[in-house]
């Protein structure tokens, strides 16, 4: 026998034990996935989307369920994932990935270190913006600079956009907001805006062209885009000025923007899938491998495309490496991050 065909044969037979083992683990087994967030929003939306179709890409075909953990911008859930669950490949987390900030300027309740998680997957890089319900006075950015009573904007927890992105508004363009903390999720947000409760918000992009009530809301102008955070306009809100351009407008100091720079990559991460610290590497592949696959599954596409959402994915590896960098900031930045997150 040819010594090459030989080696083949050999290498063929060391990796069937390997593909069957990852098969005996999963089979029969259920993963399950930890959403940070309430029903209804997108982060809880794409979870519960990764869920119908992660498990057949799997080895072993495990059933895969969700559960609902919201709180404190998803504090609650990454704590979770971080620290009780076990590091055995059958617990994932859907978190929000603006809650870095607060381990940034070492709020107490956080009881993880971020570049620490097991980093799986995500399947979109975003960007936010800030809208205003179209028949309150503040109509332009001037109006919200020049306003004597500040708008209120919805919130639900420090380490979500709600919170984030009015506070760093103020900090780099000077303009005021008063936030409303309180709410456990978008969905409660959205209720808040339509009976008046609250003005304004600031979700993702592909949350607000991708569901309701936001498509129907722009659509018949109950609300108005005033600012997006993205460095390029979005070619949907080709007429709605980016907060780069505000900041050469209105002359923001450099120290500002760098600022800016380290809060919007939270958006810049998606909507991450995480798994506990300490994994097995095999099972870290597995898991990673699996929800790329997903991502390319046509059922699920279909779905995205149905709901007009968007796959722009980062895989597991290039999230590891963000979280690493962005976890690493000098002390002038951490002070002036306190102050965007009200500490």
């Amino acid at each position: 026998m040819p010594v090459a065909l030989l080696t083949l044969q050999l290498i063929n037979l060391l990796a069937v034990p390997s593909v069957f083992g990852q098969a005996n683990f999963y089979q029969g087994k259920t993963v399950k996935i930890i959403i940070g967030s309430t029903t209804g929003g997108g982060y809880d939306l794409w979870g519960r989307l990764l869920a119908q179709h992660l498990g057949k890409h799997i080895p072993g075909n495990p059933v895969i369920i969700v559960q609902n953990m919201p709180g404190a911008g998803s504090l609650v859930a990454a704590n979770y994932v971080y620290n009780l669950a076990k590091p055995d490949g059958l617990t994932l987390g859907a978190i929000l990935p603006a809650i870095y900030f607060d381990q940034l300027v070492g709020r107490s309740e956080v009881q993880f270190d971020w570049a620490k998680f097991t980093w799986i997957g995500s399947p979109e890089q975003n960007d936010a913006l800030h809208y205003m319900r179209a028949d309150t006075p503040y109509k332009t950015i001037e109006d919200i600079r020049n306003a004597k009573e500040p708008p209120r904007c919805g919130s639900s927890g420090t380490g979500t956009t709600g919170h984030y992105i009015p506070r760093l508004l103020e900090e780099t363009l000077g303009l005021k907001h008063q936030i409303v903390g309180g709410y456990q999720g978008g969905s409660e947000i959205d209720l808040a805006v339509e009976r008046g409760e609250v003005q304004c918000w600031s979700p993702l992009i592909a949350t607000f062209f991708g569901r309701e009530p936001y498509i129907g809301w722009y659509k018949r102008g109950f609300v108005r885009v005033l600012v997006q955070m993205g460095r390029q306009r979005d070619p949907r809100l080709s007429g709605v000025p980016t907060i780069y351009e505000l900041m050469d407008q209105y002359k923001t100091p450099e120290a500002g923007k760098r600022l800016a720079k380290v809060v919007l990559t939270a958006a810049s991460l998606g909507r991450p899938i995480v798994a506990p610290p300490g994994l097995a590497a095999d099972k870290v592949k597995i898991l990673r491998d699996a929800y790329d696959r997903s991502l390319k599954d046509s059922e699920l596409l279909a779905t995205v495309e149905k709901q007009h959402w968007e796959v722009n994915a980062i895989n597991g590896a290039e999230l590891e490496g963000m979280a690493k960098d962005v976890i690493v900031q000098p002390p002038d930045v951490i002070e002036r991050m306190k102050w965007v997150l009200g500490r």
